[in-house]
Order: structure tokens, then C-alpha cells, then sequence
């Protein structure tokens, strides 16, 4: 039986690079986002999640669906699969790591073995459009 896990995710570039946010005890970085409580809309997980995790307030009204992704979920028993809506918005602050984030780090095309699968599709893609650097 598949299982699909529900998730939002920040998708910020800078420079040509993707921001991404590695959880302690884990190797793999990841979007910045999460799983949305019960009763939350995408917005309002995207404000929260980003605001938890890496104390940047983001602008609501420049919240702005950007591609949904699907992948295997990572440390998860086979079958199980994430789905991310990806979003773009407008940040107040410089991120950081907070809360259960060890680190962050802009990713290129070419850090794809350092990201979860999710994050990998989201280096493709935006690689295939010219917006990522490749190295």
C-alpha cells in the first residue's frame, strides 16, 4: 500500500543557487517546509514552517504556487511517498538555522547528491529551465 505524505515547501533562490535546510541527525538537506496541521492552508503552513525553521518572516501576499513534486520519502519504508507543493515568497530577514535545523545551505545542479529526492526533482527542474546554476 502507498502512503503519501503531505508537505509545503519554500522554493528561494539566490545567486543561481537553492536554499536548502539539513535537520540534525540527518545528511540529506531538504526545502525549507513541512507538513501542515490540521485545518492549515498552504499559506499558512508555508508562514509557519519558514518562521520555525529558519526565522524569516515571509510576505503573504506574495505567496505563489510554483510546481508540486513527487518522490520517495527518505528513511521511509518503501511505498512511501512525499508530495511537496513548492512556493515562492517574498522573505524579511536573512535565514538561518532554528529550531530542529543543523544547517543550511544554497545548492546548485551539481550538490544534487547531498539533497533528498524531493529537493533533487526541484534541482532538475529549475536546472532545466536556466534558473540554477550547474555547478
Amino acid at each position: 500500500m502507498t502512503q503519501v505524505i503531505e508537505k509545503v515547501a519554500w522554493i528561494h533562490l539566490d545567486a543561481g543557487r537553492l536554499l536548502t535546510a539539513r535537520t540534525h541527525g540527518r545528511d540529506r538537506f531538504y526545502l525549507p517546509g513541512g507538513k501542515p496541521e490540521p485545518g492549515e492552508t498552504i499559506e499558512q503552513t508555508l508562514l509557519r514552517e519558514v518562521r520555525e525553521e529558519l526565522g524569516v518572516t515571509l510576505d503573504a501576499s506574495t505567496i505563489t504556487p510554483f510546481l508540486t513534486v513527487e518522490a520517495p520519502a527518505d528513511g521511509k519504508p518503501a511505498g512511501t511517498t512525499v508530495r511537496t507543493v513548492c512556493c515562492t515568497a517574498t522573505p524579511t530577514g536573512a535565514p538561518g538555522p532554528c529550531s530542529e535545523i543543523a544547517e543550511i545551505a544554497y545548492l546548485t545542479h551539481g550538490d544534487r547528491p547531498r539533497a533528498s529526492a524531493t529537493t533533487r526533482e526541484v534541482l532538475d527542474r529549475l536546472a532545466a529551465t536556466g534558473r540554477l546554476l550547474r555547478w
